[in-house]
């Protein structure tokens, strides 16, 4: 009995999960991100023509993000748990605070987009002549591309960092 558990302990080790965590964040956010690329324009100020034929695709992504983002959780959790007593507490701290408005500015430009697909499916007709639509699709479009990406990039420095001065991630 005994043996058996720590044969399950020792497949569920820290880095195992960091990696399964990880790789499933990334197929997630992937999937979400192909289908709102194949399904909305890249110019921000168009008339909202797509959404008359690609708001389900969009709404399947936003509905994947927050598996997405639980996973990206875990992800960040394993990796300091594997950090422990060697943590440089500057780029631990930079690590997770970019990880988490990462995540939380993901999160908004997702709410945004929702509720503008929400409020096309009230009134498509208002939405697209009252200005709002032209407002969301830009807001959405500036924190996602602008302000998220940048948290990405100083995410990904600052794990890659902590890494190589840890080496808690096997070369």
């Amino acid at each position: 009995m005994n043996q058996e558990k720590s044969i399950i302990q020792a497949r569920a080790t820290t880095p195992r999960a960091a990696a399964i965590a990880g790789i499933l964040f990334s197929l997630l956010l992937i999937a979400s991100l192909v289908l709102v690329r194949i399904s909305v324009p890249a110019n921000p100020q168009d008339a909202g023509a797509w959404l008359s034929g690609g708001w389900k695709n969009v709404d399947l992504a936003l509905n994947l993000l927050p598996f997405a983002g639980i996973a990206f959780l875990w992800f960040i959790g394993v990796v300091r748990d594997r950090l422990g007593q060697n943590e440089d507490r500057f780029f631990a701290t930079v690590f997770l605070g970019s990880g988490l408005l990462f995540l939380g500015m993901l999160f908004t430009s997702a709410g945004i987009a929702g509720g503008i697909i929400s409020l096309y499916g009230a009134t498509p007709g208002m939405l697209i002549d009252s200005g709002i639509y032209n407002f969301g699709r830009t807001v959405t479009y500036e924190i996602m591309n602008v302000y998220t990406m940048k948290m990405a990039g100083v995410f990904m420095i600052t794990t890659c960092t902590l890494s190589l001065r840890t080496g808690i991630f096997p070369r």
